[in-house]
């Protein structure tokens, strides 16, 4: 089964490498989806996905429907990244 990672970015610099290290970190059995809340998205599912997981702070990162304790106004780091599953097969 495959792990759900979903992003949540606003393509600023503060964004820019977290993206990168998730997307560096991902495995075959990890499906990325990246949200652009900047450009939103067409079906504005990912403005209703920020109020369903709660996102107060940017970039964010959701694992299987759940949002890192990280991203709840703490630093994302590499190994809280590994910690969630990121990049595990």
């Amino acid at each position: 089964m495959k792990r759900q990672v979903e992003i949540f970015t606003a393509n600023c610099p503060v964004c820019d490498p977290v993206v990168k290290m998730v997307k560096d970190l991902a495995c075959d059995n990890c499906e990325l989806t990246t949200y652009d809340l900047v450009k939103q998205c067409d079906d504005k599912s990912c403005v209703s996905k920020i109020n369903e997981y709660g996102i107060k702070n940017l970039p964010a990162i959701a694992v299987d429907g759940k949002l890192l304790d990280c991203c709840k106004g703490n630093a994302i780091t590499k190994e809280k990244l590994i910690n969630a599953g990121i990049g595990k097969a």
